[in-house]
C-alpha cells in the first residue's frame, strides 16, 4: 500500500519481478498486472510510471509508454524489442524526500490535554490543531477522567486529529475527613499521574507538552516550546518551560517584546513541558493532591528553575473549575495572549543557560537606580531605563506586589515569576524589579 516512489523494489529488481510492479506500488495479490504471467510480462518495464497522472488501461499495464489497447495481448508495449525499450530509458530521477526524512531531525512532542467534564474542551482543542505546525512531530493525546459524555462526544469528533484515552478509576479518592471538600484536587492529581505514565510509559516519549482543557494557546505556542527543548535537555539547573506568565497583565508586560523569555523559581504551569527523566523523579512520590504546589516544593524544585515568556502564550477561559475562580477574576482573565508570532527556533537562547543568565540579569537588576513606590506611581515614563523596587521583608514585598496589581502570594518563600527574589514587570511602560538586598541568601521557606 505504499507509494510507488516510496518502493525500493523496483529500483533493485528486474522489471516485472518482486513487488507487484514499479507502477503501482500495491501488493502483488491487488495488482491486475500481477494476476497472469503474461500481465507480469506487460506491466511496465520501466523504472517510472505516470499511474498517478494518467488512468490504468484496461490491459492492466500502466506503463507511460503502454499503448493503450483494450487488452494486454494487443498491447504494443509488450512487442517492443527490449533492448530498444533500454536504449529509450531516462535515467531515474531520485524520488521525493520522505515526510519522516525531513523530520527525522526534529524531536517529537506529544502535547497532553487534560480534560474532564468541560465541552469547552473544543475551544482549547480547536486552537491547538489550528497552530499545530505538524501532526506528525506534534500528536494530541487528550486525557479524560471524569466520564462525561458530553465531553466524550466533543472529543470523539476530532476522528483520528487526536487521541483519546481514558482514565480507568472513576471512584471517589479515600480522603482525610477535614479534606473532603478538596475531593477534586485528590482526583486531578491522580489523573495527572496516571496520564502523565501513560505518554512516558506506555507511549515511551521522552518529552510532552501539558495543557489543560481551559487553556487556548497562541499562534507561536509550538514555535516556543520546540526552541526550549534542547535547553531543557543541556542545562540541567533548568527543570520545565511554561508557557505562562503569572505576571502577565496588558498593564505589567512588553507586548512589543514578545521575544523576550526568563529564568524563573517559580512553576508556573498552566501550558508546560517537562523531559521523561523529571517523571522518573517525580512520579515514586506524587502527591495524592495539589501536585502544582507540591511541585514548588524546595524537596521537588531542588533549586532548579523553569523557563517563562514575557507576554503569556496561553491563558485561561476556564472560570469554572476545583478553584472555584480563585484569582480568576482578579489576575487571569486580564492575561495578555501573544498574538505575534516570534520565530524562537531561529533564535540563539542559550543565554538562558545559568552560567550566562545569573550574572547578567543581577548585574541587569542591581547596577540600574533604587526608585520608592510614590516616584513609581508618578513616573511620567520619560524616563524609560530599568529601575529598582527593593522589598526587605515578606510584609514589605506583599504590600509593594498589591499595591503595584501583582500577584503577591508566595509559595515555600518563593514569588510568582521571580528569580533569585526578583520580579520583573513594567510599569507606565518602564521596566521595574521588584528586589530584595543584594545580599539575598535564598528563599524564606516560612513565607507565604
Amino acid at each position: 500500500r505504499r507509494a510507488a516512489w516510496l518502493c525500493w523494489v523496483p529500483r533493485s529488481s528486474s522489471p516485472g519481478t518482486g513487488c507487484c510492479c514499479c507502477c503501482c506500488g500495491a501488493a502483488p495479490a491487488r495488482c491486475r498486472a500481477r494476476r497472469s504471467s503474461r500481465r507480469a510480462r506487460a506491466c511496465c518495464r520501466r523504472s517510472c510510471c505516470s499511474w498517478r497522472r494518467t488512468p490504468r488501461p484496461s490491459c492492466g499495464c500502466s506503463a507511460s509508454s503502454c499503448c493503450r489497447s483494450s487488452s494486454s495481448a494487443g498491447c504494443s508495449a509488450t512487442k517492443r524489442r527490449p533492448e530498444r525499450r533500454k536504449r529509450r530509458e531516462k535515467p531515474q530521477t531520485p524520488p521525493p524526500a520522505r515526510r519522516e526524512e525531513e523530520e527525522e531531525a526534529a524531536p517529537v512532542i506529544p502535547v497532553l490535554v487534560l480534560a474532564c467534564d468541560r465541552s469547552s474542551v473544543r475551544r482549547c482543542l480547536d486552537k491547538i490543531l489550528r497552530y499545530r505546525p505538524s501532526a506528525w512531530r506534534f500528536p494530541v493525546i487528550v486525557s479524560q477522567d471524569c466520564g462525561h459524555a458530553e465531553t466524550a462526544a466533543v472529543i470523539a469528533s476530532y476522528g483520528a486529529a487526536v487521541s483519546h484515552i481514558r482514565q480507568p478509576d472513576l471512584s471517589d479518592v479515600p480522603v482525610p475527613p477535614e479534606h473532603r471538600k478538596f475531593q477534586g484536587y485528590y482526583k486531578i492529581s491522580r489523573h495527572y499521574r496516571w496520564a502523565l505514565g501513560q505518554v512516558f510509559r506506555a507511549f515511551r516519549y521522552r518529552a510532552a507538552i501539558v495543557v489543560e482543557d481551559d487553556l487556548e494557546v497562541a499562534p507561536d505556542f509550538f514555535e516556543y516550546f520546540q526552541a526550549v527543548l534542547p535547553l531543557l535537555e543541556q542545562d540541567p539547573s533548568l527543570w520545565c518551560a511554561s508557557a505562562w506568565n503569572d505576571n502577565g497583565k496588558e498593564a505589567l508586560v512588553d507586548a512589543g517584546r514578545a521575544e523576550l523569555l526568563y529564568r524563573t523559581d517559580f512553576f508556573p504551569g498552566l501550558g508546560w513541558l517537562l523531559l521523561a527523566e523529571l517523571w522518573d523523579e517525580l512520579e515514586p512520590k506524587w502527591p495524592p493532591a495539589f501536585w502544582d504546589d507540591w511541585m514548588r516544593q524546595p524537596e521537588q524544585r531542588r533549586g532548579r528553575a523553569c523557563v517563562r515568556p514575557e507576554v503569556s502564550r496561553t491563558m485561561t477561559f476556564g472560570r469554572k473549575g476545583v478553584s472555584h475562580g480563585q484569582f480568576y477574576d482578579q489576575y487571569l482573565k486580564f492575561i495578555k495572549l501573544n498574538d505575534r508570532f516570534v520565530p524562537f527556533t531561529q533564535m540563539d537562547l542559550s543565554y538562558l543557560k545559568k552560567d550566562r543568565y545569573e550574572g547578567f540579569f543581577l548585574q541587569q537588576v542591581y547596577s540600574g537606580p533604587e526608585i520608592h513606590l510614590e516616584e513609581l506611581q508618578k513616573d511620567s515614563g520619560r524616563d524609560s531605563g530599568p529601575v529598582r523596587l527593593q522589598y526587605r521583608g515578606r510584609d514589605s514585598f506583599k504590600a509593594l506586589a498589591k499595591a503595584l496589581g501583582l500577584m503577591d502570594d508566595l509559595k515555600s518563600g518563593v514569588p510568582r515569576a521571580g528569580y533569585r527574589g526578583v520580579v520583573s514587570f513594567v510599569c507606565r511602560g518602564r521596566r521595574v524589579f521588584l528586589a530584595p538586598p543584594s545580599d539575598w541568601t535564598g528563599y524564606d521557606p516560612s513565607w507565604s
